[in-house]
C-alpha cells in the first residue's frame, strides 16, 4: 500500500521508503555507538565517525522522511529547509559574536 499523492498534489513517501530510512537510521546510530562503546578506537577516531555518521544520519532523514528531492514540490521543500538553516546559522552566529565582543569590551584587563 502506498501513498503516493494527496488532494494538492504533494508526493509522499511509501512504507518501503520509510522502512529503509529507519533501518539506515538505526545503522548509522549503532556504527558509532559500537565504536565507542568498544574502547577500541582513538577518542578522534570515535569523534570523526560519529560526525561523519551524523551528517549522513540528517542527509537520510531529509530524504527518507522530509522527502526533499528534485521534483517541483521537492524543490520548494528544500530552498523552505535551506532559508530555515540560514536563519538559524545566523542566528547563532551573530548571538556568540555578540557575546563574545561583549565579555571582551567588559574585561579588558584580560585581553592586555
Amino acid at each position: 500500500m502506498s501513498h503516493a499523492s494527496t488532494e494538492t498534489g504533494a508526493g509522499h513517501g511509501s512504507y518501503g521508503s520509510y522502512a529503509i530510512g529507519f533501518v539506515l537510521s538505526v545503522i548509522l546510530t549503532v556504527i558509532p555507538f559500537g565504536m565507542v562503546m568498544s574502547g577500541n578506537f582513538s577518542r578522534e577516531t570515535a569523534l570523526i565517525s560519529m560526525l561523519v555518521m551524523g551528517v549522513v544520519q540528517i542527509v537520510v532523514h531529509l530524504v527518507c522522511f522530509l522527502h526533499m528531492n528534485t521534483s517541483s514540490e521537492g524543490r520548494w521543500n528544500l530552498l523552505a529547509f535551506l532559508f530555515t538553516v540560514l536563519i538559524i546559522v545566523m542566528l547563532v552566529g551573530l548571538a556568540i559574536w555578540i557575546m563574545v565582543n561583549a565579555d571582551m569590551l567588559m574585561m579588558p584587563w584580560m585581553f592586555k
